[in-house]
């Protein structure tokens, strides 16, 4: 309807309602008989939904999709998924699905907690508790884990600080290039230069591996968990950690499982005279050949110890 022509009729409501012997309502006279609390003749419009939800819910690109995953693996290589804090590639360990934690935060894991203690516990990270997503790892031990050795690389002519390469291709890792570690020596390289290499030995400290155990970090794709899980179950049928390193823990649930054997007495008491000897002697002391392990663990253990003082001056009071 012509904008003069709409104008025209709202004078002649106007008019009538001015001539009424009984006041009609505005809207009534203005036609809206059906919604008599209706809005309109102000210039604007009421917008329908089909104009109000413009992008609809729609499947995300392979590009948003890439983009996403690409971000999801930077923050896996920078921080300690136990505790979300700044990975420390110097002192780095890895476990049988190749991810990535501090050695720090693995040894505070690993260590007896005081259940009699009235300290909070700590705060929740991701809506998940620290002791069920360490316990969710299957790391038992620090046979379970193993410690990478990244090389530092300084690019010539180049005014940024020194980047964690490749040894052989001298390529950056990180998120953007697929990156293996070998077992046990721990070296990390470029899988394309292990593919290209084809070799049995490890090209930093000529330590013998086996095709099964070049560990992809941070595997994205299905195929190479499925044989990371297969590599863990054979080992644990033979009795080995992911750092081929015999399991005790299996070893006991076999002495507890055998048969006991009854002597005559001599072997119980040749026990417990070593276990007097050894009271007298004292506990052995942990050798650690490792400066920078030895260092590390005395270091939990004294933050362990300084907790456990503060634990029991909190019950007193």
């Amino acid at each position: 309807m012509p904008r003069e022509a709409t104008r025209d009729i709202a004078l002649d409501s106007i008019l009538q309602l001015s001539q009424a012997s009984k006041p009609i309502p505005l809207p009534i006279a203005l036609g809206f008989t059906k919604y008599p609390f209706a809005m309109g003749n102000d210039g604007g419009s009421i917008p329908k939904r089909r104009e109000l939800v413009k992008n609809a819910t729609r499947n995300p690109t392979v590009s948003e999709l890439k983009a996403t995953a690409l971000e999801s693996l930077a923050h896996a290589w920078s921080h300690d998924p136990l505790t979300t804090d700044p990975l420390d590639l110097e002192n780095i360990v890895s476990d049988w699905k190749g991810r990535l934690y501090n050695y720090e935060s693995i040894l505070k894991a690993l260590l007896p907690s005081d259940d009699n203690s009235n300290e909070a516990s700590p705060a929740p990270v991701n809506g998940e508790s620290p002791e069920f997503r360490f316990s969710s790892t299957g790391i038992k031990s620090l046979r379970d884990v193993v410690k990478l050795k990244f090389n530092r690389y300084t690019p010539p002519g180049a005014k940024v600080n020194d980047i964690w390469a490749c040894p052989v291709s001298l390529k950056e890792l990180g998120p953007s290039t697929k990156s293996v570690y070998l077992v046990p020596c721990g070296h990390v390289f470029a899988e394309a230069s292990i593919k290209q290499i084809d070799e049995k030995a490890c090209p930093e400290c000529s330590e013998a591996f086996e095709a099964r155990d070049i560990i992809p970090i941070l595997p994205a794709e299905k195929a190479d968990v499925e044989k990371l899980t297969a590599r863990l179950d054979d080992l644990k049928a033979k009795g080995l950690t992911h750092s081929l390193k015999k399991d005790k823990s299996a070893s006991k649930k076999k002495r507890k499982a055998g048969p006991q054997e009854v002597d005559d007495g001599t072997a119980v008491a040749g026990k417990k005279e070593a276990r007097k000897d050894r009271d007298v002697v004292g506990p052995p002391k942990p050798s650690i050949n490792n400066a920078m392990t030895a260092s590390l663990t005395a270091k939990v253990m004294a933050e362990q110890k300084e907790q456990n003082k503060r634990r029991k001056l909190a019950a007193q009071r």
